[in-house]
């Protein structure tokens, strides 16, 4: 890589932990084989089934930052990268503690980061455990308000690895390398969201101040998908609906604000709809009363966010997407409105 002849770039990788001893051996194992060095470092929030001991004893080349209690995964990797910063690392990657990296996923993300300086996130091709299945190609956001991973669900193929395909909205905080510069300059993870949407809203916010980000196909990486939040369905589908609100209201430029938001309450309304259907009350019920109560604090960040924009909101709505995304299609087929179609 001709670029690194002059400086090797510093960088740290930054898994996070709760309780994850079963996947943490693997994982750490595969991001010790990495072809570029980088720090790793591991955020452990009050974990009781021995994962501290599990590093300690079988990795302790790795960096474990202990904390008294689960904070919540935008905390936790704040932790993370705040020490990789202290550090002087000039690029820090997020790396789920149930994913397993290929061998050249870091080089090959911190590569195509120094060749394309204006961007801030690059994310990786990041597949299902059975190495078949996509998990994520790159994040998009819609003009209904949702978040959606690229091409979830589908074999991998190839269909999304061509270059006029290559930039994205945002990367998935599972595996994605974010510039410190950029992180300086946009700030790090909300940690109101706790856990759900918060990369989302980080890429946002970096969008809105001209950085851009971008999706390489040659590192790869592999998700046991839901390994260590599955079990927790009530958890996530709280977290979802409520940080859905939470992303819309902090980052949408007002003139597309108004314009898209009766496209956006009609999703809230299937959401809560669809929850209804399948007796998820107090998921729905909760995640729309905190979205309320916290309403002050998120309209106080949005004038901040709103300030610190350089970019046109023309542009914005150039890369929203418009029509449904793939992923909330069979909602939207259930509650019979099919018309709305962008």
């Amino acid at each position: 890589m001709e670029h690194y002849a002059c400086r090797v770039p510093r960088a740290a990788v930054v898994v996070p932990n709760w309780n994850g001893a079963h996947f943490l051996g693997e994982c750490l194992s595969s991001l010790r084989r990495q072809a570029h060095p980088a720090e790793v470092i591991v955020v452990d929030g009050g974990s009781t089934d021995g994962s501290a001991a599990l590093l300690r004893k079988r990795f302790p080349s790795v960096t474990l930052l202990a904390l008294a209690e689960n904070p919540g995964f935008a905390a936790a990797v704040n932790r993370g990268i705040e020490h990789a910063m202290r550090n002087r690392a000039d690029y820090v990657a997020l790396f789920n503690n149930d994913a397993v990296a290929g061998e050249e996923w870091l080089a090959r993300l911190i590569a195509a980061a120094e060749a394309h300086p204006q961007v801030g996130i690059v994310t990786s091709k990041l597949l299902r455990y059975d190495r078949v299945h996509i998990d994520s190609t790159g994040d998009f956001y819609s003009s209904w308000g949702w978040a959606y991973p690229r091409g979830r669900d589908e074999l991998d193929q190839g269909q999304y690895d061509a270059p006029e395909l290559r930039e994205v909205f945002c990367g998935s905080g599972g595996a994605s390398l974010f510039r410190v510069e950029m992180l300086q300059q946009v700030g790090l993870f909300d940690e109101d969201y706790f856990a759900y949407l918060e990369d989302q809203d980080l890429g946002f916010r970096a969008q809105l101040m001209g950085w851009r980000a971008r999706y390489e196909p040659g590192a790869v990486a592999y998700h046991h998908m839901m390994g260590t939040s599955g079990p927790l369905s009530h958890f996530g589908r709280y977290h979802a609906i409520r940080n859905c609100i939470y992303l819309y209201v902090k980052n949408v430029p007002r003139p597309l604000c108004w314009k898209y938001l009766p496209k956006f309450l009609l999703g809230l309304f299937l959401m809560g709809l669809n929850d209804v259907r399948r007796r998820r009350f107090r998921s729905i019920a909760g995640a729309y009363f905190e979205a309320l109560r916290r309403m002050p604090t998120m309209l106080a960040k949005r004038r901040r966010v709103q300030r610190a924009r350089t970019v046109p909101v023309q542009y914005i709505d150039s890369i929203l997407i418009h029509p449904l995304p793939p992923t909330q299609k069979n909602l939207i087929r259930l509650a019979g409105v099919l018309r709305w179609r962008g």
